[in-house]
């Protein structure tokens, strides 16, 4: 028995020899397939370009310069300026020692007069204070002669003064047309229009005052133009009452204020006098006998108010003017003053 496990040891070893060593095989190559590449990984190394190495460490290289380049620079700037700051700083101690000298040296003449006048008597210093403002008086004259031979040695150009045959002027009664004058440009202002809008829509809203003591409304645009407008409801008194037999409320127009929607409207002056301008086609229904050309002008705007009152005028227009101080609206109510015409 002991014969038969001992034969049956020996076969199970031999069973299991022909795999230890397939293993062994298997590791081997594994082995040999790593030593061969890495001795390719170091054939490739040893044979790559070396161009592309010294490209690379050129770029490098510039860059650097490059970079010290603009280092030096900046730090030569920099010394430059901490250079002119000292040099500054030197000329303002300089000048502030001056005028700290100047100074002390001004006060050293005054309270030098000063004391040279509280010893002299009453009469001296009289005389003394006399010719003091004897020199001051003399210094000023010779300054003003200098001034006048200055003045009169530049040549004045003439100033010619225009006068038309009717300086004076008078309240406008028939149709006028308004225009703005502004910044150097000219606008129709379509202000017969609005007004008409203003009624059509006040008899629309009046309804409101029954409610409220006053209302706001806007009509427009037209031409660039809003209108708005306040309506205050008024109580008829008892007085007026029982002398008219009418009491109740009515309403009233307060005030009105144009509203231009652009900061530039209308078009430049330079081309108001071309054939088919906005000018010229407000211009072209008006009878100038019979019409009045308001124009509603600010500040800036003052030179060209004359040039087109002048030319207004040879054409037979009446011109009035309506000045405006600067960011005030146009605006009246119907308790304004009528333009006034020449």
């Amino acid at each position: 028995m002991s014969r038969v496990m001992a034969m049956s040891r020996v076969r199970a070893q031999d069973t299991d020899a022909p795999g230890h060593d397939s293993f062994l095989d298997i590791v081997a190559n594994m082995v040999g397939i790593l030593i061969i590449l890495v001795m390719v990984a170091g054939v490739r190394v040893k044979n790559a370009p070396v161009a592309a190495i010294v490209a690379a460490t050129e770029r490098e290289r510039l860059e650097l310069e490059t970079e010290q380049a603009a280092a030096r620079s900046v730090r030569g700037d920099v010394l430059r300026m901490a250079e002119e700051i000292e040099t500054l700083k030197r000329e303002t101690s300089l000048r502030r020692r001056q005028r700290d000298a100047l100074a002390g040296i001004s006060l050293a003449l005054e309270e030098q007069v000063r004391t040279r006048r509280e010893q002299m008597d009453a009469e001296t210093r009289q005389r003394f204070d006399l010719a003091r403002s004897l020199d001051e008086s003399r210094a000023e004259l010779e300054s003003l002669s200098r001034r006048r031979r200055q003045a009169e040695s530049v040549p004045v150009a003439p100033i010619r003064i225009e006068s038309y045959p009717t300086p004076l002027s008078k309240p406008v009664d028939g149709r006028e047309a308004h225009f703005l004058l502004q910044a150097g440009r000219i606008a129709v202002i379509p202000l017969d229009d609005l007004i008409s809008r203003l009624k059509d829509d006040a008899q629309r809203q009046a309804y409101k005052l029954q409610d409220l003591p006053e209302l706001t409304h806007t009509v427009g645009p037209v031409r660039g133009f809003r209108l708005r407008y306040t309506l205050a409801r008024r109580d008829i008194s008892p007085e007026v009452a029982m002398a008219t037999g009418r009491s109740g409320s009515y309403a009233e127009l307060t005030r009105w204020t144009l509203i231009p929607v652009s900061g530039r409207m209308g078009e430049p002056v330079e081309t108001a006098w071309s054939e088919g301008s906005e000018f010229r086609q407000a211009l072209a229904p008006l009878d100038p006998a019979r019409s009045t050309v308001t124009f509603w002008t600010y500040p800036d705007s003052f030179d060209l108010f004359r040039r087109l009152k002048k030319e207004l005028f040879n054409a037979g227009y009446a011109v009035a003017a309506r000045p405006l101080p600067h960011g005030v609206p146009i605006s009246g109510s119907p308790h304004g003053s009528k333009s006034a015409a020449e």
